[in-house]
């Protein structure tokens, strides 16, 4: 349990999502990068990653958060504020931006099925062709 000064709280949510196209960026420093930026933006909003996988098409974030930041608000910033930090540091040029695609998955529950995640990706992907 985690506790704010007017809360005690277990808020833990699953939240996925892609890059734009699903194209197959997020690898080597890339991926570093944006684990990096994941964990900054942790911090500055006093939310804990309690786990993080960065896969080439797409990233999975398990985070614990306070009772005030509701799904669509953590995935708004994790998503916005990545892009707009890594874009600014690393991308010298349009082609080496990171762009994520406007959706993606939340659930409370960190045991998600990989059926779940996979429908989700095949839905969005027909979505962006």
């Amino acid at each position: 349990m985690k506790t704010t000064r007017h809360a005690t709280y277990n808020l833990n949510y699953h939240i996925v999502w892609l890059p734009k196209y699903r194209n197959s960026v997020l690898v080597n420093e890339v991926a570093d990068r944006v684990r990096t930026i994941l964990h900054e933006i942790a911090d500055d909003k006093g939310v804990e990653i309690l786990d993080l996988t960065v896969q080439p098409d797409h990233v999975h974030l398990f985070v614990s958060s306070p009772p005030k930041n509701e799904p669509a608000l953590l995935a708004n910033w994790f998503k916005g504020i990545s892009s707009r930090k890594y874009n600014h540091r690393h991308a010298n040029h349009n082609g080496e931006k990171i762009r994520w695609a406007r959706g993606y998955y939340a659930g409370t529950d960190g045991h998600v099925s990989s059926e779940t995640v996979e429908n989700y990706i095949q839905e969005h992907m027909e979505g962006d062709s």
